[in-house]
């Protein structure tokens, strides 16, 4: 290289090129690094390594001006949508259940089954002079989670606590 073409890099890109060092030869990772968008892509075939390093790097990091977005895409993981709410609710005393059923002539539909109780909750609305808002968990997340396919209900069981 001569001098002609020697060129000093921003921050920002030094930044990506220590990456790209550190994790450039591992054979589970694919790293691109975009300048236009200050965008540097981590596609990682190990799930539990696309985890790990989620959680250690910054998702952005503010160089002046520019800020760098770091994004990390995990390797393809056959879940069903089941599991993941399976795994998301893990735990959590308003879940009860989720189930699965295969589509005949579509994909299959996921119910998200929750328990049955009333939740109130502070809310500003002027509905209730009191400021509580009072529903079913059912209702809450289908305002939260907007996903084709998957159905919120609540439990009609009986559940002796």
């Amino acid at each position: 290289m001569n001098e002609n073409e020697m060129k000093i890099a921003p921050p920002w890109v030094q930044y990506a090129n220590e990456i790209i060092a550190l994790f450039g030869k591992d054979p589970d990772i694919d790293i691109v690094y975009d300048n236009d968008t200050y965008a540097l892509t981590l596609r990682i075939d190990n799930h539990a390594k696309a985890s790990a390093i989620e959680k250690l790097l910054p998702v952005a990091k503010q160089f002046g001006n520019v800020m760098l977005k770091t994004l990390i895409i995990p390797a393809n993981v056959a879940e069903t949508k089941a599991s993941i709410y399976n795994t998301a609710f893990d735990g959590n005393p308003a879940f009860s259940y989720v189930k699965q059923i295969d589509g005949v002539f579509t994909n299959p539909m996921t119910y998200v089954v929750f328990n049955k109780e009333v939740v109130q909750y502070f809310n500003d609305d002027i509905g209730d002079i009191n400021g509580n808002r009072t529903t079913l968990y059912q209702d809450i997340a289908k305002d939260l989670f907007h996903d084709d396919g998957v159905f919120f209900c609540t439990d009609t069981r009986e559940i002796n606590k």
